[in-house]
């Protein structure tokens, strides 16, 4: 590692040596091993030469239709192989990729579009009514027959993947390679510009801590429009020359089976996908001998889960992470011998990051103490697209700013105590939201919760949870003596709704609790 200067005002630490593009990591596997499987999807299996062969025909039907360096291509594409292709066919275009949450709505998809300036826009023919008139769209399924139109066209050359027909070299590293919009749980959301220099950096970050090799093979239970399916599935696979195996959507049964059929290694799950598989009955009926490694984050890991996973898979190891968009996904990771008792934090900074706790004057605070966490180095995204305001806003000297609220101790162990804006205020005792929703997920048949504060007149706010589970095994008496036995008084929720379905979500996954804010609101009145 080297440290470099990039973006005019940033010295970062870097890998050296490195590809300069996201497609060079590609190129780099088809020419080490262009027969082992890249891609897997229901009965569809794609080597790296059969997978290059179809990118070369998307790419020259793509640039035919008018597609160049730099124009943005959207898609709207559920997990499939075509999202893969059109990945890679923007990128070897030098196209900007900007993939759109399949769960996104019409005006959310219209906004996206019209703020990066769309080129054009690739969707699944189920989503055709949420297709903007006023763009030019081509569904998926009408691609893929003019692209496959366009194979018959390219004279291949006997190496791997080289097609006769020119194509732009390799972009610059600092580059937009893709733009992915923010969840926007407050206000429009922002287009992080992912450039070439961050992926390939967060590419390095998981092969190096989760020990990624070519024969790796990760399933991709996640949406692949997301930071995760996007850059620690996708891209971290095609770097490292291993198989994305694709799932559509996850269902706990069907991802054990798939898990055993196709010999798992590697996953990104979140802790409650876990608690799923451990429930369902297909888990000590299937061989999961292969899974090596279980990354996690979005939340902690409850103990009882942990244990439970390393009594039934004793060779899995698991790996909290925590990143963000705008950290191209990784930040810090825990080192798996830690995971059990550490359990509330989320690891130490990977090798290239740099990670500040700062307090309201813009001051670093001493080990231990607590402020918000922010963050530098060559996988922090250059900026927002189009959005100088929110730029100058949320970045200093290459920092960004998390929004996070936490702590590091002497040690470099990395905590999350709460989101700025959720932290709660009762009588003049603050309490972080996430401590007690950590609690109550760490209960038998709590599968997911949720704090917010409820409006009082005398303290200010009072704690109230939002939980999700089996309902059949809770009560709201039982919820409460349990926090009563862990938390301060002050921090007991002095009410808690229960609910069978999930807790409202957007379509990045990031938890609504404006939302629930809402409905607690429209029930006291």
């Amino acid at each position: 590692m080297r440290n470099e200067a990039h973006f005019a005002d940033r010295v970062v630490r870097c890998f050296t040596p490195r590809v300069s593009s996201v497609y060079a990591l590609f190129e780099r596997s088809l020419a080490r091993h262009p027969d082992r499987e890249a891609v897997v999807c229901e009965d569809v299996r794609l080597t790296y030469r059969t997978l290059a062969e179809q990118v070369d025909a998307a790419a020259l039907d793509l640039r035919n239709r008018g597609i160049q360096a730099g124009d943005r291509v959207a898609l709207l594409i559920s997990n499939r192989i075509e999202f893969v292709v059109a990945f890679l066919a923007t990128q070897k275009l030098g196209a900007v990729t900007v993939p759109i949450s399949v769960r996104e709505q019409a005006s959310g998809i219209e906004f996206m579009l019209q703020q990066c300036e769309a080129a054009l826009l690739l969707f699944d023919s189920a989503l055709a009514d949420r297709a903007p008139a006023s763009t030019q769209g081509l569904s998926v399924e009408d691609w893929v027959a003019a692209w496959e139109k366009a194979e018959a066209a390219i004279p291949h050359a006997s190496d791997p993947g080289q097609a006769a027909s020119p194509y732009p070299k390799d972009a610059n590293e600092e580059d937009t390679a893709v733009i992915l919009y923010t969840s926007g749980t407050t206000g429009r959301p922002k287009g992080a510009m992912l450039t070439h220099l961050n992926i390939v950096h967060s590419v390095m970050h998981y092969i190096e801590c989760m020990h990624w090799t070519e024969s790796s093979r990760s399933i991709m239970a996640v949406p692949a429009s997301h930071v995760t399916g996007l850059i620690a599935n996708v891209a971290c696979a095609i770097g490292a020359g291993a198989c994305t195996i694709i799932m559509p959507g996850f269902k706990a049964g069907d991802f054990l089976r798939l898990a055993a059929n196709e010999r798992l290694t590697h996953t990104i799950l979140v802790p409650a996908m876990y608690n799923l598989c451990l429930l369902d009955p297909a888990f000590d009926t299937v061989d999961l001998s292969a899974w090596q490694v279980g990354g996690y984050g979005g939340a902690p890991m409850p103990m009882a889960t942990i244990d439970a996973l390393a009594t039934r898979l004793p060779s899995l190891k698991l790996q909290n992470a925590y990143g963000a968009t705008e950290t191209t996904s990784p930040t810090t990771m825990m080192p798996p011998q830690f995971t059990r008792d550490h359990l509330d934090s989320i690891g130490v900074p990977l090798p290239c990051a740099e990670l500040c706790i700062m307090d309201e004057a813009g001051c670093e605070v001493a080990p231990g103490e607590t402020g918000e966490i922010w963050i530098r180095g060559p996988m922090v995204v250059k900026g927002y697209w189009n959005n100088p305001e929110a730029t100058a806003r949320e970045f200093t000297a290459g920092f960004w700013h998390s929004g996070d609220l936490g702590s590091v101790d002497e040690q470099g162990f990395v905590r999350i105590f709460d989101r700025k804006k959720d932290m709660l205020n009762r009588g003049g005792f603050k309490i972080y939201s996430v401590e007690v929703e950590n609690l109550l997920i760490g209960y038998p048949g709590v599968i997911e919760a949720a704090i917010v504060g409820k409006p009082c007149p005398v303290l200010g706010e009072r704690v109230h949870a939002f939980v999700s589970g089996n309902i059949s095994q809770l009560s709201e008496a039982v919820l409460r003596a349990y926090c009563a036995k862990h938390l301060a008084d002050y921090k007991v929720p002095e009410s808690i709704v229960l609910l069978e379905q999930p807790l409202p979500r957007n379509a990045n996954g990031k938890l609504l609790k404006r939302e629930l804010r809402e409905r607690l609101l429209q029930s006291s009145t």
